[in-house]
């Protein structure tokens, strides 16, 4: 979700996180905040390959995971990604998963941590519809990037572990920092742990609940900025989203897009 300032409507969620231990920070050193952007198609953002120098880190399954930010969708040029942040949520969860099986899409689920402890049968439901989980922190810390690197670790490493559980064992492949507060730090331990690094290219502007056609209206017009579009399935009223998803998926189709994952 993008920056609103503050630790937001999760800040205070934090306290019901069970079991969270604090995590020594990675000693790992980096010398500029925020990565490129990969660009495997002619609309996306400007990256450097994935393949350069002290972009890559050993995640614990043994396939190297960049530490790039990836915007890029595994179908390549005309492909879109569909990411839900901030579950899941019992009221809207369900209805999102609905609509994305009524049109035979698949999307990224970013959860964040004390969310899927909560509901743990939730994020099974998400897995067992073959979509994919994101990690999205314990507290959903907008803030994060301003914090010292124990408590940014802490964050992340917690919720991969609440998800996980939440699961029933199935990791998530993905990081999204709150509002995209990313760190060199941040991305570096996220891929050491097997979690790519996630940015969006299309914020549908769903979270401020503008109306359904003013969200529709956004994808259309942002689209051609790149293939991974953000919306939301908690953190208040999301029918708008729910609304939007209906029109949005097959407006998608009827322009030539497929749909896959972020490049992992």
């Amino acid at each position: 979700m993008v920056r609103r300032g503050g630790q937001g409507w999760y800040g205070r969620m934090l306290a019901a996180a069970v079991g969270v231990t604090a995590v020594a920070a990675a000693t790992s050193v980096w010398t500029a905040q925020a990565g490129p952007v990969e660009r495997p198609q002619t609309h996306a953002r400007a990256s450097a390959p994935s393949s350069a120098p002290g972009t890559h880190s050993q995640g614990r399954a043994g396939a190297p995971v960049s530490a790039v930010i990836a915007h890029a969708s595994d179908q390549g040029a005309r492909g879109v990604n569909i990411t839900i942040d901030d579950g899941p949520d019992p009221v809207w969860t369900p209805q999102v998963l609905q609509v994305l099986r009524d049109n035979g899409v698949k999307a990224t689920f970013c959860m964040v941590g004390t969310q899927a402890q909560a509901h743990p049968d939730l994020v099974k439901a998400v897995v067992a519809a073959g979509h994919r989980l994101c990690d999205h922190t314990v507290s959903h810390d907008t803030t994060m990037d301003k914090k010292p690197e124990a408590y940014q670790a802490q964050e992340i490493l917690n919720a991969e572990r609440m998800i996980t559980k939440a699961s029933g064992g199935v990791r998530p492949m993905y990081y999204r920092a709150p509002g995209g507060a990313f760190t060199p730090y941040s991305r570096q331990l996220a891929a050491s742990h097997g979690m790519r690094p996630l940015g969006w290219n299309v914020d549908s502007k769903d979270f401020e609940r503008p109306g359904t056609n003013a969200v529709i209206a956004t994808v259309q017009h942002e689209i051609a900025n790149g293939p991974t579009v953000l919306f939301h399935d908690a953190g208040g009223d999301r029918s708008q989203t729910v609304a939007a998803l209906r029109e949005v998926l097959p407006w998608l189709k009827q322009q030539g897009y497929s749909f896959g994952f972020p490049v992992h």
